[in-house]
């Protein structure tokens, strides 16, 4: 557990505590990577810090942090200034107050983390706090301190453990309304919207993540293998039809029913064809 977790402290409810550890819920592990390279010598770049001045590199321990003052002015802030602010939500996430789970806005979702009891004193409470959210179907709100800014957090059941997500702060989200100004308010044609419910209900099926998987990424490692080969890279297209047009609102009731045919059609069974789910694994392929 210890090499895995990015955090330890303690979970506060009111006059109960526990010491939890946190670990990232996703991992890039899977991910292809690059390094730059410089192109004549194949050889691997480095990143060096340059005096913007001087031109000369500046060694780690030479480096500080700075805060622009003026124009080309700075004051310089080391790390003992910063941990001078003495925040209690570098160890404890105290929760303020409980919501209901619907509640939680995805927009203001960010980061997600594994909560765990770090000892065996603490299985019990940990439990305790788990169990009586899953209960009231609640996510308890707090701060916590995260690389060295104070967050507004959400923590709620999730299995044996608690999940914590980061949230945004309002001024970090943009005005919905600005965005959507070209839309107007006019209701759409309801013949319309019942087709396209029947378009939808023809595609329905259960969320399962694992049949969705990286496409980019396997086209990649692929063109990664050809290239090991010594193979040209043969170009490849990703995904369904291109789109050469968008549907008018003249024929949009036409091209509706076409797609429910469509649809209708996929899901009949035909000799040597694959059925609906499998279709839906390849398209996700």
């Amino acid at each position: 557990m210890a090499r895995s977790t990015s955090w330890k402290g303690y979970l506060k409810l009111s006059l109960v505590s526990c010491a939890v550890a946190m670990a990232p819920a996703r991992s890039d592990n899977e991910k292809v990577r690059f390094n730059t390279l410089n192109k004549a010598t194949g050889n691997r770049l480095r990143m060096r810090m340059i005096d913007g001045e001087t031109g000369e590199v500046v060694d780690r321990d030479d480096q500080v942090k700075g805060y622009e003052i003026g124009k080309g002015e700075y004051l310089k802030v080391e790390e003992s200034d910063l941990e001078a602010v003495e925040l209690e939500t570098r160890r404890t996430i105290d929760i303020d107050l409980f919501v209901p789970v619907h509640q939680l806005d995805g927009l203001y979702m960010g980061d997600n983390h594994y909560l765990m009891p770090d000892d065996e004193v603490a299985v019990e409470a940990f439990s305790v706090i788990r169990e009586a959210m899953e209960r009231t179907k609640t996510a308890g709100i707090a701060r916590l301190t995260m690389n060295n800014r104070e967050r507004w957090i959400a923590v709620q059941p999730r299995g044996k453990g608690i999940l914590l997500t980061t949230l945004k702060y309002s001024y970090e989200i943009r005005d919905e309304n600005v965005v959507w100004e070209r839309i107007d308010d006019e209701k759409p044609d309801a013949e319309a919207v019942k087709a396209m419910e029947e378009v939808m209900d023809e595609m329905a099926g259960k969320w399962d993540p694992k049949q969705f998987n990286d496409r980019y990424q396997d086209a990649i490692a692929k063109v990664l293998k050809e290239k090991q080969k010594g193979h040209k890279v043969q170009p490849m297209h990703i995904g369904g039809e291109r789109v050469s047009s968008e549907t008018k609102a003249a024929n949009l009731m036409e091209t509706l029913r076409k797609a429910i045919a469509q649809e209708k059609d996929e899901k009949r069974p035909k000799a040597g064809s694959k059925t609906r789910a499998a279709k839906v694994k390849t398209r996700a392929a």
